[in-house]
């Protein structure tokens, strides 16, 4: 092996070693090893990618992956929002939103905050007793700005966290509808609660809600009056960080679990209150889980 390719392997293995979630979990004098002799005679970093996609596999958090480099500058391009976000009024004065994954460039992004919060404002004529929020095509990026579109709905106040290795936490908060990181602003504007940030809410999960679609999920567990209806989730409910390396890969690695604000935390698939199963080609007038939250709403004070 050349000693570029074995600098480049070990690096990797550090980073996995220093801050992986799960690296207590690990006989990393196997794994380092293991990885090695899988690498071979390896003369180019590229040449070890494979043994350091065996190691992260290893970890067993079903989140960690190494993005080679043609991926990672892939990525840095304008990867634009697959699906709108939309919002509209239901009968019985039902708002109702559905956020998609946010992923692209900065720009992509604030479309993706304005857009969601017309739909919000749009969904709350007149005045909406109760919220569905659905996040059944949610598939992860970003959580910032699915946080900064819900945050009215949420409320103000704590409403989650992250928790690495070594239980430290790192608080999630909704300020003025905006969300903040240990108090600190994520980046996006104010925007007005709405209900009062306390109105019911039914939050809608599937088998695709993932990453951080799951942390949006976990926002809204055990906040008042809220309860959420159709499958479990995906299962990682976990925050990654993106470390790039000396050839312009990422390893992104899996380095907290997402905790709600009662403490519990989440490192796998996360049940409903209410199971209800999904039958994604008759999602609309016919769609069973929005027609059981929608029954549950119709049932809360100030719906009823």
């Amino acid at each position: 092996m050349s000693d570029e390719a074995r600098s480049y392997l070990s690096s990797a293995l550090d980073l996995m070693e220093d801050n992986a979630l799960r690296r207590g979990d690990v006989d990393w004098d196997e794994v380092r090893r293991t990885a090695f002799t899988e690498a071979g005679d390896a003369q180019r970093p590229s040449d070890t990618h494979q043994a350091i996609t065996a190691a992260l596999d290893k970890l067993g958090d079903g989140h960690s992956e190494l993005f080679t480099p043609q991926r990672a500058q892939e990525m840095s391009g304008d990867e634009q929002v697959r699906q709108p976000v939309e919002g509209r009024a239901l009968p019985g004065r039902v708002g109702y939103l559905s956020l998609p994954s946010a992923r692209g460039s900065e720009k992509v992004l604030q479309q993706y905050v304005r857009e969601g919060r017309d739909a919000v404002a749009k969904a709350d004529r007149p005045n909406a007793c109760g919220w569905v929020i659905d996040l059944r095509r949610n598939r992860g990026g970003n959580m910032w700005p699915m946080l900064a579109v819900v945050g009215p709905i949420l409320g103000d106040g704590d409403v989650g966290s992250f928790v690495d290795a070594d239980g430290k936490k790192t608080v999630w908060s909704i300020e003025k509808g905006s969300p903040r990181l240990d108090g600190d602003s994520t980046g996006w504007g104010t925007s007005p609660p709405v209900g009062g940030g306390s109105a019911p809410v039914a939050v809608l999960t599937s088998r695709s809600t993932a990453s951080s679609g799951e942390a949006v999920t976990v926002a809204f567990r055990g906040r008042p009056d809220t309860r959420s209806f159709g499958e479990d989730t995906t299962g990682v409910p976990t925050g990654n960080a993106r470390h790039r390396l000396s050839d312009g890969a990422i390893l992104n690695l899996t380095e907290v679990k997402d905790a709600d604000r009662t403490g519990r935390t989440y490192d796998s698939p996360i049940p409903p209150d209410q199971p209800v199963v999904d039958n994604p080609g008759r999602r609309g007038s016919r769609d069973p889980v929005l027609g059981t939250a929608t029954e549950w709403l119709s049932e809360q004070p100030g719906c009823a």
